[in-house]
């Protein structure tokens, strides 16, 4: 029952763990923008990195089908698992001529994030170093911080490509570092990493006996004929690097929740292993239609890489037109471009929601070094990056000073 009049109400405390997680640093922009929309304003919103375009309708009523089975609608069967990687291991050889065994080198996740959240939690002790690039998606971070870790920052600077300088990484960090994630396609910078770079990572990890971790849901989403490599081609990966690919950006399935893990027999055992402890796996289901999105999903992806194509030609177009210096991006689907006039990131992403109606993401909400930044996505309809761009040029030099 709710409590009597003049009670004071129960406060709990939260976990230090949770205490120890960073602020959300997009809550001013999410503020300006529920404010906007208050007023009437329509906003042409560029800051979500959440595909519009619908999933393919083939995966669609495959789902459809499945929810129908009875077997799915108790914990997902070993069969379904079974299937899904080894449709994953299929796709895996086929996309990077890399042969994986699905019983012991693939793992079905809830999503990426979900695999990326817990993986820390299987190999990291207390005080343990992670090494996290930054700016960085932050799950990475926060990850470390609820497995007990330490998180040591890597700079991605624009002069190195935005990839980390594994050479400046000191001894003794080298020595307490537990993980190494990387990011290519990268999120937020849209920068890719070539097979060279891959082989520097790898040789690094073995040296230092440093578990390497890519997180790869971009990596389909690319440009230009350009194919994004797998860290796994390299000699020796297998032997400390995991790998994870979404079905999320592919084929627009990002409220599915399902992707894969792939790599180090033991790594994937560890993490399987936290995973059995915490949760039942993903959705018969979706498991089902996930299978068929990789095994028939080609044809669709062709169609969705001309289409961010076209919104990415028109948004870098009008922004260059407008003076701006912005590199076009060979992957994701994002626009990473330097704050003009060297203002504030959360500053100027609320000018441009004042000023011209359109939301973006500050870059300093995806790490220090990501400050004097703001990340724009294609996720909207080329209507709307037309629209945006109009209006970005509509409010000209106020957003320059």
């Amino acid at each position: 029952m709710p409590p009597g009049r003049g009670r004071k109400k129960i406060e709990f405390e939260r976990a230090d763990r949770l205490k120890k997680l960073p602020p959300y640093l997009f809550v001013e922009i999410d503020r300006k923008k529920r404010l906007a929309q208050k007023r009437g304003m329509d906003l042409v919103d560029l800051g979500i990195g959440d595909p519009d375009l619908p999933t393919p309708a083939r995966i669609v009523e495959k789902l459809r089908r499945e929810a129908l089975r009875l077997e799915n609608h108790r914990y997902p069967s070993a069969r379904k698992l079974e299937e899904f990687s080894a449709a994953a291991a299929r796709w895996f050889g086929r996309r990077y001529g890399v042969k994986v065994n699905p019983a012991t080198q693939v793992l079905p996740v809830i999503g990426t994030k979900e695999g990326l959240g817990h993986f820390p939690l299987a190999f990291v002790n207390p005080g343990d170093v992670v090494l996290i690039p930054d700016p960085a998606y932050p799950v990475y971070h926060s990850a470390t911080v609820l497995a007990g870790g330490v998180s040591k920052r890597l700079p991605l600077r624009e002069e190195d490509g935005f990839l980390p300088d594994l050479d400046r990484v000191d001894k003794r960090t080298r020595a307490r570092a537990r993980i190494l994630f990387l990011n290519y396609p990268n999120n937020p910078t849209a920068a890719v990493a070539d097979r060279a770079f891959y082989r520097s990572a790898v040789e690094f990890a073995l040296e230092n006996r440093i578990i390497l971790v890519n997180d790869a849901a971009y990596a389909e989403i690319a440009y230009d004929g350009f194919k994004c490599p797998s860290l796994l081609q390299e000699r020796g990966a297998f032997e400390v690097a995991v790998e994870f690919h979404s079905l999320s950006k592919t084929y627009n399935m990002c409220g599915w929740r399902v992707g894969f893990a792939v790599g180090n027999a033991d790594l994937i055992a560890g993490l399987a292993k936290l995973k059995s402890n915490i949760d039942s796996d993903v959705f018969g289901a979706v498991l089902g239609a996930a299978t068929t999105a990789l095994r028939t999903g080609g044809p669709h992806l062709k169609k969705t890489l001309r289409i961010y194509e076209e919104r990415r030609d028109i948004l870098v177009g009008g922004l260059r037109e407008m003076g701006w210096d912005v590199r076009s991006p060979e992957a994701t689907f994002y626009i990473w471009l330097r704050v003009p006039g060297g203002q504030g990131s959360v500053r100027f992403a609320s000018d441009l929601i004042r000023s011209a109606g359109v939301v973006t993401a500050p870059g300093v909400g995806f790490g220090e070094m990501g400050e004097g930044y703001i990340r724009m996505s294609l996720t909207c309809g080329t209507g709307k990056i037309r629209q945006a761009v109009r209006r970005l040029k509509k409010a000209g030099s106020r957003l320059k000073s």
